[in-house]
């Protein structure tokens, strides 16, 4: 096939769905967003950074999806979690009845070796009937792949050149050009299901084409059974759907018992376990990384340029994730991702962006440099489509003091830090000692050349003043003189080349040398500085910075991180608020006393959320979600806000 629709399935109607129309659920390998109206138009598969086989997404046309909707005119949508779950229901009513149809991926036992990756569907009628239609038109490889449909015995295989779909169904499925769609009736207590199973090419048939999707699925359901003995089969003749009930409650028990680890039991216990799900959600269990979004290229502002690929796990905000993890008490996934970051920084070398890269892939290699898809349109026309990520041959130093804080957090709450992790954190450091003073891309990895960014140096401050912290604390080796003494250092720079006093703030950039006034540029990353420990916030330095910020960043409860015309960044186009800088700003509301104020403000922030507690990387002035989605950076700095403003009110 072409990449083309095909006459057999009818497009998308409408073409796209505003980004905040999307519920996210996953397998803890990978993750597909499914649509308010029944579609799965972003799945890749069989991880995050595996190419997209439904990526309509990024090209109503030639992107592919799979969409379940009642054929006859929806009076209302609803669409929500299955309570403390990721499993997600999309409810659609008509004159004629009700149905729910119930996404998710079965995870049935943590760290599973025998998991089968599968997307399950199950349309459920509530009340009275209805007629329903179903389109599975898949594009392999980001729609540039061709790809053949066939039938089997229980539904229909598509095969890509490294991928197979088995889609299980009792649905007769009609093919028109590698596309399979139909209808069939479903009334009051019925249930019709369909089950997806990406396999690579080279495992198809291995445990036999006619197999039931269900029956292999509940293999894994099967450990909680005696040995020898598959709760779905002990009656031998049970039904696919008794099978898919199975796998519907042992996924809910997998997601309850995990969330039940939280510690938190707050004033915001909703918004903040939703957010400690999706993170999970983000979350590679086979190699404990966590990514920064599911989704590629959604654009920072529509029909723009900044179009992003963050299927990757960026050091800063994973290390932020395990912060946050830590406060709610999910200490294992802490655990994995210090196991996953000591094997990077025992592959860690000194090249010429230094021992770290600013981001890896799930397995810690290297992102792949950034390429752009010139044949898809890109999500309402916003181009280019881009994959990889370019900022992997960036400097960007605050990486350093993200990734130190996290592992000293860890050894205060966690299990400790090994040897191994140590060693690799002495080499890392012994680097960062001769190089904190160079310029840099910074947090936000600006394409306009490198400058001296006063994140940069707080983040280099907090890498060396918290390696000194662990020494002391564990009685490591350690050469504290020389820590000590570039410690301070940073400290007095910061102090003398980051601050403007006719302004009475912080700045976003130091100052070009000794003496010089920095050019009043504000920064949102700044609001971290008492979080941080490098200042007090009552210091009249930082409580005059957050005046200033307010002032000029903040528009009702949203946060620019920083104003593109007075810093030209290298990126043509705007861009909308960062929902992150939004949650810091509550913080430091918190942090400074102003707690009526801060807890006002996180309301309001909450109202920003998508329907199901969900968040894109930004929000536009129109409350639109712009940029990938969702994104851990978001969440994990809500959980913060959350926990700290509920400390802070007691």
């Amino acid at each position: 096939m072409s990449g083309t629709r095909s006459p057999g399935v009818r497009p998308l109607d409408p073409p796209y769905l505003p980004i905040a129309e999307h519920g996210l659920i996953g397998d803890l390998r990978t993750a597909a967003l499914v649509g308010t109206d029944g579609r799965v138009d972003w799945f890749c598969a069989p991880r995050f950074d595996s190419p997209s086989v439904f990526g309509a997404l990024l090209d109503a046309e030639r992107g592919g999806h799979w969409h379940l909707e009642p054929d006859t005119e929806i009076a209302n949508r609803q669409q929500f979690y299955f309570p403390d779950t990721n499993i997600l229901i999309t409810r659609m009513l008509t004159e004629d009845g009700m149905v729910e149809v119930q996404d998710f991926m079965p995870v049935l036992k943590e760290r599973d070796p025998a998991h089968v990756q599968r997307l399950v569907r199950r349309v459920v009628c509530v009340r009275g009937h209805m007629r329903m239609r179903v389109a599975v038109a898949p594009r392999f490889d980001y729609g540039r792949e061709r790809h053949h449909a066939e039938r089997t015995p229980t539904g229909v295989r598509f095969t890509g050149g490294s991928l197979t779909l088995r889609l299980h169904s009792d649905v007769r499925l009609e093919l028109h050009d590698g596309d399979a769609s139909g209808a069939f009736p479903v009334s009051q207590g019925e249930t019709v299901l369909f089950v997806l199973e990406p396999r690579p090419c080279d495992e198809e048939g291995a445990s036999g084409p006619e197999r039931s999707a269900a029956e292999g699925a509940a293999d894994g359901a099967a450990a909680g059974a005696a040995p020898g003995e598959n709760p779905c089969h002990q009656d031998g003749d049970r039904s696919e759907q008794a099978e898919a009930d199975v796998l519907f409650d042992a996924t809910v028990a997998f997601w309850r018992k995990w969330l039940r680890q939280s510690t938190y039991a707050g004033r915001w216990r909703e918004m903040v376990h939703r957010s400690a799900l999706a993170l999970k959600l983000l979350t590679h269990e086979p190699t404990g990384a966590v990514i920064a979004a599911p989704t590629a290229a959604l654009p920072e502002h529509l029909g723009g340029h900044r179009n992003w690929d963050y299927r990757y796990v960026w050091i800063r905000d994973a290390a932020f994730s395990l912060y946050a993890l830590l406060r709610l008490g999910f200490t294992e996934e802490a655990q994995d991702f210090i196991a996953w970051l000591t094997r990077c920084l025992d592959r860690a070398d000194d090249g010429r962006l230094g021992p770290l890269r600013v981001m890896y892939t799930i397995d810690g290699a290297p992102c792949t440099p950034e390429q752009e898809l010139t044949h898809l349109d890109g999500y309402r026309d916003s181009r280019p489509v881009r994959i990889g990520n370019q900022a992997v041959r960036q400097l960007q130093l605050d990486i350093y003091g993200e990734l130190v804080d996290s592992v000293y957090l860890f050894n205060k709450y966690g299990g400790g830090i090994a040897h191994e992790t140590w060693t690799g954190l002495g080499r890392i450091l012994d680097w960062l000692l001769d190089n904190w003073d160079a310029a840099d891309q910074g947090i936000w990895e600006t394409r306009a050349g490198r400058c001296h960014h006063t994140y940069s140096r707080l983040m280099c401050w907090v890498a060396v003043e918290r390696m000194i912290r662990i020494a002391n604390q564990r009685g490591l080796p350690a050469d504290l003189v020389r820590w000590t003494r570039e410690r301070d250092a940073i400290y007095r720079q910061i102090m003398e080349r980051g601050w403007n006093p006719e302004r009475r703030t912080f700045t976003q950039r130091l100052s070009e040398s000794e003496g010089e006034t920095p050019p009043a540029l504000l920064d949102a990353s700044l609001l971290l500085m008492p979080m941080v420990k490098f200042v007090s916030p009552h210091d009249p330095r930082f409580r005059s910075t957050l005046d200033a910020i307010t002032e000029e960043l903040v528009t009702d409860s949203l946060v620019f991180r920083y104003d593109p015309r007075m810093t030209p960044d290298g990126l043509d186009g705007t861009e909308g608020t960062f929902s992150i800088c939004s949650f810091w700003w509550v913080e430091a509301l918190t942090r400074t006393g102003q707690t009526e104020h801060a807890r006002l403000a996180l309301e309001k922030v909450f109202t920003y959320a998508n329907h199901v507690g969900l968040y894109a990387e930004q929000i536009g002035l129109t409350g639109e979600h712009l940029g990938n989605f969702p994104q851990a950076f978001t969440h994990l700095a809500l959980i913060s806000a959350a926990t700290n403003l509920d400390h802070t009110l007691g």
